[in-house]
């Protein structure tokens, strides 16, 4: 894939018209080269590319387009701006390079003053870039040892699941919260505050119902939900993370998850989907991920749906022998049943290492489903006040 532009142009534009000042423009540039990084860390070869000219071969080749009406149109007022402040956009330019030059993403500086020559140029460094990334294909990864502050998170044996609550309390409270999570609604629209709910959780720990209960506090034209099932073929020939970097929500919007990104550490690891390196290597990545959401200014809630083994096969065996409920089971719930032990202690080790301070894990006890749902309403309702402020 090739990019004329991209994320690089937009950091220095924005820099160049003063929008950036050194901490924003900070932050953008680690952002940029951890975006980079985790993409050769996944097997892309990313190689950037600096076409220079001098001043005066950019005017001419400027004059030569405004003078012909059906090129001109190619000629904005920015190239005539960059232009005339040439030597000041070269010390950002030259800065930007400097700091963002990695040996994975390295940049190549082309020599554009003839243009065959600066064919030539592209040719020759992109083959032997694509005979060096083939040669080290099989080579595994450095794991990047955690920056990020964490919230310490008992394991899944050690959370007692003896909270229940009866009808009428749950009635009541189910109103209540709904409806001020409704008006918060409105506010984070108004404010332009994105929201990402995610959900993980055993089969049949009752997600779908405490999304529902969410979702029917909510406006439509202001919430998604997203269920992941397995990656289609073209998103296995992506980043992982890809398929839900095409699912987050427009300011003013929440998106919900229904199993996230984390199918990386769980699933895919139990199953052998992806390699040892690659899910060990996730931990940091899914952090960096959550990192620039919350940076960005979206409040991430991350749930985990908790059952115990007993409680998931009488609901499996309820949904088996109930006609109308025997679409929510299938061999894969039966299959990953078998499995309990491996995904538990799978599970324990994703909150130890992914609970962080901007995006902490919370346990939703769901043997009572009643009590799971009026939690996690309060602990949304918590964290939109909280961003609201």
């Amino acid at each position: 894939m090739f990019f004329d532009s991209g994320w690089a142009d937009d950091i220095m534009s924005k820099r160049l018209h003063g929008e950036l000042d050194d901490a924003a423009y900070s932050s953008l540039v680690n952002s940029a080269k951890r975006f980079e990084r985790q993409l050769t860390d996944n097997g892309y070869l990313v190689m950037k590319f600096f076409f220079h000219i001098s001043k005066k071969e950019q005017k001419q080749r400027l004059e030569v387009l405004s003078s012909e009406k059906d090129t001109r149109w190619r000629v904005s007022d920015n190239d005539l701006w960059q232009n005339k402040h040439y030597d000041k956009c070269m010390d950002v330019f030259d800065a930007y390079m400097a700091e963002t030059n990695m040996p994975g993403a390295p940049w190549y500086i082309i020599d554009a003053s003839g243009r065959k020559w600066a064919r030539l140029q592209m040719l020759e460094i992109l083959n032997r870039g694509i005979e060096t990334a083939l040669e080290n294909a099989s080579l595994a990864v450095p794991l990047l040892q955690n920056v990020f502050p964490l919230v310490k998170m008992p394991k899944l044996s050690e959370i007692p699941l003896d909270k229940f609550m009866d009808d009428a309390e749950y009635h009541t409270e189910l109103k209540h919260l709904q409806d001020k999570l409704s008006a918060l609604h409105n506010r984070l629209y108004r404010k332009r505050v994105p929201v990402i709910i995610a959900y993980e959780g055993w089969d049949a720990a009752g997600k779908g119902g405490n999304i529902k209960r969410i979702t029917g506090a909510l406006d439509p034209r202001g919430y998604e939900v997203h269920p992941i099932a397995s990656p289609e073929p073209h998103e296995k020939a992506r980043h992982y993370l890809w398929r839900f970097w095409t699912r987050l929500p427009r300011t003013g919007h929440i998106a919900i998850f229904d199993r996230t990104w984390y199918g990386r550490v769980m699933v895919e690891r139990l199953e052998g989907f992806c390699s040892t390196n690659d899910w060990q290597r996730a931990y940091n990545e899914i952090n960096e991920f959550e990192k620039e959401l919350s940076e960005w200014g979206a409040v991430i809630i991350k749930f985990w749906v908790q059952i115990d083994k007993d409680t998931q096969l009488e609901r499996f065996t309820d949904r088996q022998n109930t006609p109308e409920k025997q679409w929510k089971i299938t061999d894969e719930d039966w299959h990953n049943r078998e499995k309990w032990d491996a995904y538990e202690a799978a599970v324990d080790e994703m909150l130890q290492k992914t609970s962080t301070t901007y995006a902490p894990w919370h346990v939703l006890e769901s043997v009572d489903k009643k009590y799971a749902r009026i939690k996690a309403l309060k602990i949304v309702i918590d964290a939109l006040e909280k961003a609201l402020e």
